[in-house]
């Protein structure tokens, strides 16, 4: 990643009574993004809702799946994938590329490290 970016962990939402946080923010000079990490894929339907639930009341527009690159999880994105495609537009690769260049991702986006 490119050295600009400030980085945080457990970031919370900034609403008061509201214990729900993110588990990375990345912040530029005039951008900010929150990472949302999943070590296995469950129940997709409900992580992914739980996730733009979190990005609705943060105000957040672009929000990163990071998933653990595991058989299992590679499997589910498999099968999933192009039904996440609305909310996750990018794959690691154009999420790895704007961060390692400095910049914002231009959308949300799924990466599987």
């Amino acid at each position: 990643m490119h050295p600009s970016p400030h980085l945080r962990s457990e970031v919370p939402l900034g609403i008061p009574g509201d214990l729900r946080a993110w588990d990375l923010s990345v912040t530029g000079l005039d951008w900010s993004i929150r990472v949302d990490a999943e070590s296995r894929l469950y129940d997709i339907q409900a992580q992914t809702r739980r996730i733009e639930l979190k990005r609705e009341a943060s105000g957040i527009t672009v929000v990163i799946l990071l998933v653990a690159d595991t058989r299992r999880n590679r499997w589910v994105l498999a099968e999933t994938r192009e039904l996440l495609r609305g909310q996750f537009p990018l794959d690691t690769r154009a999420v790895l590329a704007a961060l390692g260049a400095g910049r914002r991702p231009a959308a949300s986006g799924i990466v599987v490290i």
